[in-house]
């Protein structure tokens, strides 16, 4: 069964060129949310394998979801990537202090992408 993975962007580009990413080149179902606070609310239906989420959103940002999706019981295992174009030093600490397993920036390398990912599911 091909494992899921939820990738959060408000930016409709951003979004685009990772499920693209995904889909082809690897055997992962993408499932999209537009903002953390649909991220949270998504991530507790779909129960992805992997979420891969911007930093800068509207509603909720990247900090505050990956904070709330860590605090339930059904998602807490998740393991979380940030995608941001904030490379500063200040940003990836409050994003591991956040919770997230990883933090990368854009634009996203595809091949380093899919490695990474591979890495976490195992593949």
């Amino acid at each position: 069964m091909a494992k899921k993975i939820l990738v959060v962007d408000d930016s409709k580009t951003a979004l685009m060129m990772e499920r693209e990413i995904l889909e082809r080149r690897t055997p992962y179902q993408c499932v999209t949310a537009s903002d953390g606070q649909e991220a949270v609310e998504k991530a507790q239906q779909e129960q992805p394998d992997l979420i891969l989420m911007d930093v800068v959103m509207p509603r909720m940002n990247g900090f505050e979801a990956c904070k709330m999706i860590r605090k339930g019981t059904s998602t807490r295992q998740i393991p979380i990537v940030l995608v941001t174009t904030r490379g500063e030093e200040s940003y990836m600490e409050a994003g591991f202090q956040s919770g997230c397993n990883d933090y990368i920036t854009k634009p996203v390398n595809g091949s380093e992408l899919v490695a990474l990912l591979q890495s976490y599911l195992g593949e």
